[in-house]
């Protein structure tokens, strides 16, 4: 199967990033811009009962990982010519690497996705997990692990609307912007500002 930004019809496009940084809104416009295929791996783990069971403490389902790989396998196989975005945050760890285009790793700062998780009904230890899990760049690690740096793009949402977030994306797709990590530096951030230890609490 050939799948590829250079030239060919069909391009698997990822948008991964912390919880409430803004990747399911992010992924659904830029599906209607580009009229692809959205998957979203949590509905679809759920819809089509791949889970192994729930994880009580994190109020989370447990996925299982190798039957979305394949069931996301068959989706891309029966995707005639349409992009496909696929939008979670361990897409990295579920689509078959050789199928991937790009993946857009959303960052937010801490002090702005703490209150966006806070309104989304985090708290207690999810809350600062997930603050951590974005302050030491963990899905950015991941993305860099699996892709290495000429598929993982790295953008920073903060303070942008949806629709500047999703013509950077565009711009990247089309080739008018370059595609880079090394965007952002919580850590080094709060740590400028007297903010680390009221942010990193894991």
């Amino acid at each position: 199967m050939l799948i590829s930004g250079q030239g060919m019809s069909k391009r698997i496009i990822l948008i991964t990033g912390t919880p409430c940084v803004g990747k399911t809104s992010v992924a659904r416009l830029l599906t209607s811009k580009l009229d692809a295929l959205y998957l979203n791996l949590t509905e679809l783990a759920t819809r089509e009962n791949l889970i192994l069971g729930k994880d009580k403490k994190r109020d989370s389902i447990i996925v299982d990982e190798n039957r979305v790989k394949q069931r996301i396998n068959e989706i891309v196989e029966d995707c005639d010519g349409k992009d496909v975005i696929v939008d979670g945050h361990y897409a990295v760890d579920v689509v078959p690497e050789t199928l991937v285009t790009f993946v857009f790793v959303l960052r937010r700062n801490p002090v702005e996705l703490r209150k966006f998780m806070e309104q989304g009904g985090f708290s207690g230890q999810k809350l600062w997990e997930n603050l951590a899990s974005e302050i030491l760049d963990v899905c950015l690690i991941d993305a860099l692990n699996v892709h290495g740096e000429g598929k993982v793009c790295e953008l920073d949402a903060s303070g942008k609307s949806l629709e500047e977030v999703v013509d950077d994306i565009l711009s990247i797709l089309n080739r008018n912007k370059k595609c880079f990590v090394g965007v952002v530096d919580w850590l080094g951030k709060l740590e400028a500002e007297g903010l680390l230890d009221d942010f990193l609490k894991i």
